[in-house]
């Protein structure tokens, strides 16, 4: 999820690009992807048709399947089978926002009703296996069985990553470098298995391979760091969900850890006592403790970290302009940090 295209935020030496200018080379291919997903809404049963239309069906930015689209462009050009790849992926993911939706009782997602909220658990639930099934079904359609096992590890590392971001809510033990492998598992791994199977269907070298799924994981990785300031910083008019669920559930995000690593012994009590007991009203006191401590401050930074790390792994990659469109991902993701509130002192 990025919100809406922010006020540029000046870059030294870098330009910023609005999210079209990114994607306009493979809008075309997101095109397909769009398509195609319609079209699956028919593989389910008669009954099943209005969840799987709003599902398949919602406005995104289709995020993965760009990666799948930029990648194959840096390597070459897609094929039909790199938009099965897309569709496939994007299935999983929308899969685990229903799922998510339900465990967070989030009402909003794409600035309309979730499908829990129109249907309510029990359907979501069930429904979001469906999907998990079909996108699995689809993989099995390739010549190689490689494919559906990329996708099958990948879908068991989210749900992983899930179950142990839920086994540690409101627990203080739960470092920073846990937090970090929760993240790569629970939301970089489809970034970095985008990118890993689009080069894969490219017919590129193994080294080739590997770094860019390395680049699709620490993309991811800053990808959801961001997302975990848009839940605390951002606007729920902006971002086109609810906001508010992640301290709701307790789970402890980096704004909050490191705030707690930073503060006083009085504040680090408090904020723990806020987590442990959470209740709406809650959110002032929180905010002036995040505040005082820059914690959206030392998030953007380590969110920067992970995006050198993300250009870096681009190295072996010969110039293209699929390259340049990868790269343009991370300067897009450091620009919508502007819609949070927050100006960077310096470039990448």
């Amino acid at each position: 999820m990025f919100v809406a295209d922010s006020k540029a935020v000046p870059e030294a030496g870098r330009a910023v690009h609005s999210w079209k200018h990114v994607i306009d080379p493979v809008e075309p291919f997101l095109d397909a992807v769009s398509q195609r997903l319609a079209r699956e809404v028919e593989s389910f049963d008669a009954e099943l048709l209005p969840y799987a239309e709003y599902a398949l069906t919602g406005q995104g930015k289709h995020l993965r399947p760009a990666l799948v689209a930029l990648t194959a462009e840096a390597l070459g050009k897609p094929s039909e089978a790199h938009v099965t790849a897309a569709v496939i992926i994007e299935m999983i993911h929308l899969a685990t926002l229903v799922h998510d939706d339900v465990m967070d009782e989030a009402e909003i997602r794409r600035g309309r009703l979730t499908l829990a909220a129109n249907w309510g658990n029990e359907i979501a639930v069930l429904f979001g296996d469906c999907l998990f099934a079909q996108a699995l079904k689809l993989a099995s359609g390739f010549p190689t069985t490689d494919v559906c096992r990329a996708v099958s590890i990948a879908t068991n590392t989210v749900c992983s990553g899930e179950i142990m971001q839920t086994q540690h809510r409101r627990d203080f033990r739960f470092t920073r470098d846990r937090y970090f492998r929760v993240l790569e598992m629970k939301t970089a791994e489809l970034f970095a298995v985008s990118c890993e199977l689009s080069a894969f269907l490219s017919g590129v070298s193994k080294e080739q391979v590997g770094a860019l799924r390395s680049f699709g994981l620490a993309f991811g990785t800053a990808y959801q760091i961001y997302d975990d300031c848009v839940d605390l910083f951002g606007s729920e008019a902006l971002a086109g969900k609810s906001l508010g669920t992640d301290l709701a559930k307790g789970k402890l995000t980096l704004p909050v850890l490191l705030a707690h690593e930073q503060s006083s012994a009085t504040d680090r009590a408090k904020l723990e006592e806020l987590v442990q007991k959470w209740e709406p009203g809650s959110m002032k006191a929180m905010a002036a403790l995040l505040a005082k401590y820059d914690a959206l401050g030392g998030s953007i930074k380590t969110m920067r970290q992970y995006l050198d790390k993300a250009r870096q792994a681009l190295r072996p990659i010969p110039a293209s302009a699929g390259v340049s469109g990868l790269a343009s991902l991370t300067d897009y993701l450091i620009r919508q940090t502007d819609a949070l509130g927050y100006v960077p002192d310096n470039g990448l």
